[in-house]
């Protein structure tokens, strides 16, 4: 599985809704934040390696109600304190 980052700006009082809809909808999705800044939200999602990131975020996430911009994150390697790296 592949880990992605989607940063996610709302329209003004729908972050929640936003971020409840994406649990309930999303399979995909590992955890969802809100955070200040310029976004809204920060969602995890993990994806096969084969699926299409482009699609699954104009699709998936794009297309949820009050959302009005997105910034993907794409990850390489995963690190931790026990084991360095992670191969896969």
């Amino acid at each position: 599985m592949r880990a992605i980052y989607v940063q996610i700006k709302c329209a003004m009082g729908t972050a929640y809704r936003v971020a409840r809809q994406a649990v309930d909808e999303i399979e995909e999705l590992s955890e969802i934040y809100s955070t200040s800044g310029q976004y809204d939200l920060l969602a995890k999602f993990y994806l096969e390696p084969n699926r299409d990131i482009g699609l699954f975020v104009t699709d998936r996430v794009q297309t949820l109600p009050g959302v009005v911009d997105t910034y993907t994150l794409i990850t390489f390697n995963a690190f931790s304190a026990e084991r360095g790296p992670t191969r896969r």
